[in-house]
């Protein structure tokens, strides 16, 4: 027997197999139990909902031999010869082709005779807004008052080209488009029919694809078969669909929170290699984005089964939700233009460069124009750490001792420093300090953890990115010294530390001064700190999974193999 694809293979028979369209199969199945029939019914919606299935179950529903039911039997001679496109009671005209008014009149002649089988005639006329508007107005009567063993069912996918008069004629019905988790259970069930192997992330990959079609979901479930020699894994649908992995929409988004322009195009490039859509990119960003402000704004509203949940929340804490807002907006007008640029990849590296240079002010708006990095103290004359007085706290000695002992190596040495180090630190504000002399409450004690401090402080988009690349060397006399790798050096603009140092006063209740040298090492970062940890949990994970005896098993028994591994933070007991 020749091979029948999935789309037509799978084609629901009845209203119980339709997924997606409750509303429509609760009113037609209402209908057909009260046998309260309309002459004319209208399915509209985009392609592949399932119009002309909905159509072809209601003929058979009208016709089945066991009487007008909601339940068709699907085994009597009708329902199995109207599934089989052999019914002679049941016409389907493709107004595509069938355009003029000759064709219509040979269709609304042939309705005056009665039904040769069947108890009804039924006609189903797909792509209904193709008619002329001759052969609209010559239907127009017979619509409004057919014989009474005629039903028209009439589908399309652009009702707005409907002359209302035809509309006010009709019963019309409005399908939907099917959610992704939907047409992935569907697709599920199909590979599960037909015994295919297949993988969850791939089956995302392509219900996201099909964009609301279950038609055009199988047939792509169809060629991924094909592609992957018989299985659907991730890797090969990716390869198929040219789509983008949500892990470089997140390396894309870590290099716009750290502001790291390198990474951003070496992301970027690496896409253009893949050959990945870039089109599909912006879309796939902006939906992420979306997500990301969902989690900020109403976090209830993201499922707990969302993919990367974690990685989005940890996201939407990162991220000021008028920076992810004005992100979204570049993503849309990125798409927009990417067809008036001079490539696909000049217009995406635009759009993300444009992210770069366009950020939400938090703070004052007058801000003071930033430093030129030229203006530099010599990197001979660096200046030297101050030694801790009786007066510092405990943990201040404690920094201040560690940062001796590093710089007492050749290496620890900063590479530069900045024009706020080099000078006598600014005074504070008058508001500042007017507020700070105003605070009466006691000054929060800090036990040199950095990481923890920054995850206290009220700090907007510029000056978070800056805390999250700094290292603290010592905080001593209300003087805390950071330095930061050079490759964020554009991190110290003026306008930023003065951001930092507002924020850093205002959690202390005194005036806090700041002083920001640059480095060649690898600092101890917050950011650091947190990549390392995620790294460790990945390196746990991995040992427990690969050391389960129930996976040796399982891999050494049925053949199984680890496909991905990702750790899951455990609730607290």
């Amino acid at each position: 027997m020749a091979y029948q694809v999935l789309a037509r293979k799978w084609r629901p028979r009845t209203f119980a197999e339709l997924a997606g369209q409750a509303h429509v199969v609760r009113a037609l199945s209402n209908a057909l139990t009260q046998n309260r029939l309309h002459h004319a019914y209208l399915f509209t919606g985009t392609r592949g909902v399932g119009k002309t299935t909905v159509a072809r179950i209601l003929a058979k529903a009208l016709n089945c031999e066991t009487g007008i039911t909601a339940t068709p039997c699907g085994v009597c001679s009708a329902c199995t010869q109207i599934d089989a496109g052999r019914f002679v009671d049941l016409l389907e005209l493709d107004a595509a082709s069938n355009t003029g008014i000759d064709n219509m009149r040979e269709v609304l002649d042939n309705a005056q005779y009665a039904p040769t089988v069947g108890r009804f005639k039924v006609y189903i006329i797909d792509e209904v807004h193709m008619l002329s508007k001759a052969a609209f107005n010559s239907m127009l009567k017979t619509l409004e008052e057919p014989p009474e063993h005629v039903k028209f069912i009439l589908a399309t996918t652009d009702p707005q080209k409907i002359p209302i008069t035809v509309l006010s004629r009709c019963l019309q019905f409005n399908l939907k488009q099917m959610p992704p988790e939907l047409v992935r259970e569907h697709l599920t069930k199909v590979l599960d029919l037909e015994g295919i192997p297949s993988q969850p992330a791939a089956l995302q990959l392509i219900a996201r694809a099909a964009q609301g079609s279950m038609r055009d979901a199988l047939s792509l479930l169809d060629q991924a078969i094909a592609y992957g020699s018989g299985e659907v894994l991730t890797d090969t649908v990716h390869g198929m669909l040219g789509a983008i992995d949500q892990r470089y929409l997140f390396n894309l988004l870590s290099a716009l929170i750290a502001n790291d322009g390198v990474t951003l195009l070496d992301e970027a490039e690496q896409m253009a290699v893949r050959s990945i859509d870039f089109d599909a990119a912006l879309q796939d960003l902006a939906a992420l984005l979306q997500q990301i402000a969902l989690a900020q704004i109403v976090p209830v509203a993201l499922a707990d089964d969302t993919p990367d949940r974690e990685t989005i929340l940890d996201m939407g804490a990162s991220l000021d939700p008028q920076t992810v807002q004005l992100y979204y907006q570049i993503c849309l007008l990125g798409r927009r233009d990417l067809a008036l640029a001079p490539d696909e990849f000049a217009g995406f590296s635009m759009t993300l460069l444009r992210m770069l240079a366009f950020q939400p002010q938090t703070g004052n708006v007058n801000l003071p124009n930033p430093a030129p990095v030229a203006q530099r103290a010599p990197a001979a004359t660096p200046a030297a750490t101050p030694a801790a007085t009786p007066a510092a706290t405990p943990a201040a000695a404690s920094a201040s001792a560690s940062a001796s002992a590093s710089a007492a190596t050749p290496t620890a040495v900063a590479t530069a420093v900045t024009a706020a180090e080099a000078e006598p630190p600014a005074a504070m504000p008058p508001a500042i300090e007017h507020h700070v002399a105003q605070t009466a409450a006691p000054s929060p004690a800090f036990n040199g953890d950095w990481a923890a401090l920054v995850a206290q402080l009220k700090l907007g988009g510029q000056a978070r990115m800056l805390a999250v690349q700094c290292e603290l060397q010592q905080f001593d006399n209300d003087l805390m010294q950071l330095r930061v790798p050079v490759e964020h050096k554009h991190l110290t603009d003026k306008s930023y530390q003065d951001k930092l140092r507002e924020s850093l006063s205002a959690h202390f209740g005194r005036p806090v001064r700041l002083a920001i040298s640059l480095t060649d090492e690898i600092a101890n970062t917050p950011i650091k700190q947190l990549n390392d940890a995620r790294a460790a949990r990945q390196a746990e994970a991995e040992t427990i999974i690969q050391d389960d005896p129930f996976v040796r098993d399982a891999i050494s028994q049925l053949d199984a193999r680890i496909v991905t591994i990702q750790p899951v933070d455990q609730p607290a007991t």
